[in-house]
């Protein structure tokens, strides 16, 4: 049988080593647009299901759940499994990425995961007795929510790099969710530092998701009440499709604001690496590398992204270098693009991915030249 991931995945790294002229182009050029025909996305339904405990069954929800965000402590297993008009589907283990503020207690769990509609769900928590649940819908809100077209390249700095794009515009972020009634930012004002690594995530989330728009969607409504927005600057989908994460500003750039003395566009700050967010940008892939890889088209986009990254902000991708947190003067030896269990103890970006980082960081170079 062949998924979509099988179609995907022939090839891996099938760009051969090219110039960086031949992946981007610079100066006056801008990210095109597909026009989308007046398409619209639904408005996200969400529900907090508040604290649950081990064992706990949902024989009921408020609407059918396409996504569930969890959240829990301790390092005990997760399971769930969900209930259709089909019956109780079996048991599924639960992954996820942790990220975190800089000013966040570091630790804990924390997963979005895509259900099938579901109309009720069960844990099985182990020892963790304070799950913590919040039941999100992608699909059947009111459509009310107008999409920009797909761009046809990613503007990074001065380049624009030949990647399929989806601005939070286009891939129908509701910018209200950020905000109070009087304008003022829910959670503070933005930080924008200087770049001194990237990190590369998976969201352990589904792979073959047929609604990647919608996890995003789903991720952005999760991390809202911890993060005041996405925590990743970037996300990668399996069809190499990158979608803005983080707002960073009024202007079309993603991840970038104001410019530095050094003339380097500065980050905003984002929540993928807790205390260690402040200079340290988030890319993550969109499904489980776990025990598979990501699909060559996921990689190539992903390396093309951080050539353009490297390229616009004079970072060498095969250096090692010393973070330090320009807030709160914490420090670490990483690669300068690394992978999330660099900084932590995360299984993260997955155990069949993160051994590919080497040759990942080789090929980005190779596009420097």
């Amino acid at each position: 049988m062949v998924t979509r991931r099988n179609a995907l995945a022939a090839g891996a790294f099938a760009a051969a080593a090219l110039p960086l002229a031949a992946v981007m182009m610079r100066g006056s050029a801008s990210a095109e647009s597909t026009p989308t025909g007046g398409q619209t996305a639904p408005r996200t339904l969400s529900r907090q299901a508040g604290r649950m405990r081990a064992g706990s069954r949902v024989s009921g929800t408020s609407f059918p759940v396409s996504h569930l965000g969890v959240r829990w402590a301790g390092d005990n297993p997760l399971r769930i499994r969900f209930r259709t008009t089909s019956g109780w589907a079996p048991w599924q283990m639960v992954n996820g990425c942790d990220g975190g503020h800089d000013d966040a207690e570091v630790g804990g769990h924390a997963a979005l995961i895509t259900a099938p509609l579901a109309t009720g769900y069960e844990l099985d928590a182990g020892g963790a007795d304070a799950v913590q649940i919040i039941e999100v819908n992608t699909v059947d809100g009111l459509r009310e929510l107008r999409l920009a077209g797909a761009g046809r390249g990613m503007p990074i700095g001065d380049r624009v790099v030949p990647v399929r794009y989806l601005s939070r515009a286009a891939w129908g972020a509701d910018e209200s969710l950020r905000f109070n009634p009087d304008g003022t930012p829910k959670f503070g004002a933005d930080q924008f530092f200087p770049v001194q690594t990237v990190t590369v995530h998976h969201t352990a989330g589904q792979n073959d998701d047929p609604d990647p728009a919608g996890f995003v969607r789903g991720l952005y409504q999760f991390d809202l009440d911890r993060y005041g927005d996405l925590g990743y600057h970037l996300m990668i989908d399996e069809a190499g499709t990158v979608y803005e994460g983080r707002a960073s500003g009024s202007d079309s750039q993603p991840m970038f604001g104001p410019a530095g003395a050094d003339g380097r566009p500065l980050m905003i700050s984002a929540a993928h690496v807790g205390g260690m967010n402040s200079g340290n940008l988030g890319i993550a892939l969109l499904g489980d590398f776990t025990s598979q890889q990501p699909t060559a088209a996921a990689r190539s986009a992903l390396t093309k992204v951080l050539a353009g990254i490297c390229a616009v902000q004079r970072l060498d991708p095969r250096a090692a270098t010393t973070f330090v947190n320009p807030v709160s003067g914490i420090q670490l030896a990483v690669d300068t693009i690394s992978g999330h269990r660099d900084w932590l103890a995360t299984e993260c970006p997955g155990n069949a991915f993160y051994p590919a980082l080497p040759a990942l960081r080789k090929r980005v170079a190779s596009l420097l030249r």
